[in-house]
């Protein structure tokens, strides 16, 4: 029976979170569905090789004026350049995303979490893959786009924020574009950088040119279209064993 497509928080969603005692008793299954999640999500991001990724909160409706403009800047990417759109594929600013790629008849991609007898997934996708752990859907999120659009959000959107400027920011994957849209909700997260981070010398100066605050569409579409195109690689479960990810793979991965 096809699972319930629910389109509402996690959180609102009931769940039944393992015991340590399950988890070591699953160790080598959940091992096994790790590896293949990461190969089966890596694999299906290639039939991608040009696109953008927005985050972004959950809870906002289409009449708030973040869904509005995630959803009118998704449109243009795809009209103008010809990308695919890439989102988590829930509700809110993903959906908004999703939506405004398929109104146009653009790549409107996924990567959906799957949940106890639940699905959360927005009606606009073409294509989407499910994923059982949020860990491994967040690193696939996070691989080979051209570039990062992020809109205002909760906990989860910070943590992908600041997860991907420092993966950056340590060399981990390439310099790509972070684009934060909202600059109302975003200066004071700039300001809380700039004063507590940078002021205590907690960072480098270079490290807050990370990222780039605008409102600006149009400076947006020339940040995108200036972005080099960054090259895939198709992987085999054989590129990967029992312990995870192959030594000589994970700069490609990471």
């Amino acid at each position: 029976m096809e699972k319930q497509k629910v389109n509402l928080p996690a959180k609102l969603l009931p769940l039944n979170p393992l015991t340590k005692k399950e988890m070591r008793e699953d160790a080598r299954e959940r091992i096994q569905l790790i590896s293949r999640e990461f190969t089966d999500g890596f694999n299906f991001l290639e039939n991608y090789p040009k696109s953008v990724t927005f985050f972004g909160g959950s809870h906002f409706k289409e009449t708030d004026e973040y869904y509005i403009k995630a959803r009118l800047l998704a449109s243009r990417i795809v009209n103008k350049l010809h990308y695919s759109i890439l989102t988590g594929g829930g509700p809110g600013i993903m959906e908004a995303a999703n939506r405004g790629a398929f109104e146009v008849g653009g790549e409107s991609i996924g990567l959906t979490i799957e949940l106890t007898d639940h699905q959360i997934r927005n009606p606009f996708l073409t294509k989407n893959l499910d994923f059982y752990y949020f860990f491994s859907r967040k690193v696939c999120l996070s691989f080979s786009a051209e570039a990062y659009i992020f809109f205002p959000g909760g906990y989860g959107t910070l943590d992908e924020f600041f997860e991907i400027i420092t993966l950056i920011q340590t060399g981990k994957i390439e310099k790509i574009p972070i684009i934060l849209v909202g600059s109302d909700f975003w200066n004071p997260v700039d300001e809380l950088i700039k004063k507590e981070l940078f002021g205590r010398r907690t960072i480098d100066e270079d490290d807050l040119t990370l990222y780039i605050i605008t409102d600006d569409e149009d400076q947006i579409i020339e940040i995108i279209q200036d972005a080099p195109i960054h090259q895939s690689v198709r992987f085999t479960h054989k590129d990967l064993n029992s312990s995870g990810i192959d030594i000589e793979k994970k700069n490609s991965l990471l």
